[in-house]
């Protein structure tokens, strides 16, 4: 793939994830996710490991990681992800992406707005290093499930 050519706006890969667990740190996820409780004072922090498929033109595997997400006094929930993505061919890329997570009104589900930023040493795949990422999704908290669509910027 040459980065030159690769307009903005274009597909990079859409993901699937499911999250696998939910670490607390002092503040329950479930009842601050549904309005229950308000955010602390201090805001609250989860950790939230994943793992899922990616899938785009040039980009297929599956990705594991961890979102360190952190929910502000004021709600704003904000996302943190390190992850790696194993390619089908076998080769690892770094994933990480900061964002937010933005309640649906009259809905359980949320958005999801990312930026994103890949690194890997392979030959076959370094085209990733050059590209800033947008991504965009959903995420149902009630079943674990997001699915996100990426393109470069």
């Amino acid at each position: 793939m040459n980065v030159q050519t690769l307009p903005a706006g274009e597909f990079i890969y859409e993901a699937e994830i499911q999250i696998t667990k939910t670490v607390e740190y002092g503040v329950s996820m479930a009842e601050l996710s549904m309005g229950k409780i308000p955010p602390p004072l201090e805001g609250a922090r989860f950790d939230q490991p994943f793992q899922g498929a990616i899938n785009g033109p040039e980009l297929r595997g599956r990705i594991y990681g961890t979102d360190h997400l952190y929910v502000r006094a004021d709600g704003r929930f904000q996302l943190h992800i390190h992850a790696q993505i194993t390619t089908d061919d076998g080769h690892n890329i770094s994933f990480t992406s900061d964002g937010i997570s933005i309640q649906e009104e009259g809905t359980h589900e949320t958005q999801l707005r990312a930026t994103v930023s890949l690194f890997t040493s392979s030959r076959a795949y370094r085209w990733l290093n050059k590209l800033q990422i947008w991504a965009l999704g959903k995420l149902d908290p009630k079943n674990g499930k997001a699915y996100i669509r990426a393109y470069a910027v």
